[in-house]
């Protein structure tokens, strides 16, 4: 049925991480989402595809919180989350959610570690110990000798790694990323999507991904294809 995706294994085997129900959201007379439902378990990579317009990044800024759906609901962990108040939604994408964006988003005025360490920081931890977790996981992402690096120091390639590290220093239990090879040549998106998908794999965090490359969606657990704001089809890839 539009609007649902098609029950799989992965959903049978494992709680979802998040999940969203009969999810609708209007801008004007335009309906981004016409009533989705999703599901998406720890260590599972589920990228969503669809052409410009289908709704894909309302689906992931709706499920992240970031914008409220008109109807529907959204639960992480078995928990209702859409009904909280903006400042406890804000605490829970500091603290349960990570986020890796086209631009890479990362703060000028800041070094590559302090960048990695900024939501942790935020969140009340340690500096020295936000730090020393924001080093570990720049040498894990291959940028061991960057730390000092400002952003406008770094290629592509290394900034979108930076944005990798923010993302998961605080280990969250769902990684959202809206296009994250999107500035870059396909070689060097390939190795940033693998990096994404093989640590998210290790640390058992979800991800939903959104992605206009099919060869990138294709590397991902499943692959989940949006049109006119509705669930098209959902293909497990892996």
């Amino acid at each position: 049925m539009l609007g649902q995706e098609p029950s799989t294994v992965q959903n049978v085997l494992a709680p979802p991480a998040i999940s969203g129900r009969r999810l609708v959201k209007n801008y004007g007379p335009h309906r981004a989402l016409a009533g989705v439902d999703i599901d998406v378990r720890r260590g599972e990579a589920v990228a969503i595809v669809g052409p410009s317009g289908s709704g894909k990044s309302t689906l992931l800024h709706v499920l992240a919180g970031i914008v409220a759906a008109d109807h529907g609901e959204v639960h992480l962990g078995g928990s209702r989350i859409d009904n909280l108040s903006e400042a406890r939604r804000s605490l829970l994408r500091r603290s349960e959610f990570g986020f890796v964006f086209q631009q890479g988003m990362l703060v000028a005025e800041l070094t590559a570690e302090e960048n990695v360490a900024l939501p942790m920081l935020l969140g009340g931890s340690d500096r020295g110990q936000a730090l020393q977790a924001a080093r570990h996981w720049l040498d894990r992402l291959g940028l061991a000798g960057r730390y000092g690096s400002f952003p406008g120091e770094l290629s592509g390639g290394q900034a979108q790694r930076v944005a990798i590290a923010r993302a998961l220093a605080h280990q969250p239990s769902v990684v959202f990323a809206d296009e994250p090879t999107g500035q870059l040549d396909s070689r060097t998106g390939a190795e940033i999507m693998n990096v994404l998908l093989e640590i998210c794999a290790e640390t058992q965090a979800a991800i939903l991904v959104v992605t206009h490359d099919r060869e990138l969606a294709a590397r991902a657990t499943r692959s989940v294809a949006i049109r006119d704001g509705q669930i098209e089809s959902a293909v497990l890839t892996a």
